[in-house]
């Protein structure tokens, strides 16, 4: 750590469990800031996960619409799903293409990652690209309904620019994508 970002440095002096979920944790910590006063932090501890912007050859992309709880509203997002314990990011999106859209692809292009809340949240998202699209059949989670939408990666861009996707790791595949494919 660079001697100049010292100051930036907070101590935790506990840390307690207060849910343990399927899908995340959250802890309660203690800590002690750079200036020796204390605070807590909550925070949501996230096993992360991993999304993908599948685009054929004739720049069309897959994505899938479905109902968001926390919003009460359908929202436009690339697929995506969360890492099971210990997964590897690339297999999950992988297996998310397979799962929400029916596509294998026969390239993966790594994007990056995100960090989707750093303030409250641990979640990590991996962001990939596919290419060499290839039917090979949708295999839908329990209880998951989405529908899937062939749109023109233009289209896409430009829904993105208007703020018609408010999806934050739809719109940095999008982006990312735009900018690996010089679009």
């Amino acid at each position: 750590m660079e001697e100049k970002y010292r100051n930036l440095i907070e101590t935790t002096r506990k840390s307690e469990l207060v849910f343990h979920g399927k899908v995340f944790d959250t802890i309660v910590k203690d800590v002690t800031l750079a200036d020796g006063s204390t605070a807590k932090r909550e925070i949501v501890v996230h096993h992360g996960g991993a999304c993908v912007i599948p685009i054929d050859d004739d720049n069309n992309c897959y994505m899938v619409r479905q109902f968001r709880s926390p919003f009460e509203r359908i929202l436009l997002e690339v697929p995506a799903g969360k890492l099971e314990y210990g997964e590897d990011p690339m297999a999950c999106a992988v297996r998310e293409l397979r799962e929400e859209t029916g596509f294998e692809a026969s390239e993966i292009t790594d994007l990056g990652k995100m960090i989707a809340s750093p303030g409250y949240d641990s979640e990590v998202i991996s962001l990939y690209m596919a290419r060499g699209l290839k039917q090979a059949g949708q295999r839908l989670d329990e209880g998951e309904f989405l529908n899937v939408e062939k749109i023109p990666f233009l289209t896409l861009l430009d829904m993105a620019q208007k703020g018609q996707i408010c999806d934050s790791k739809t719109l940095i595949c999008i982006y990312k994508a735009s900018r690996r494919l010089g679009i």
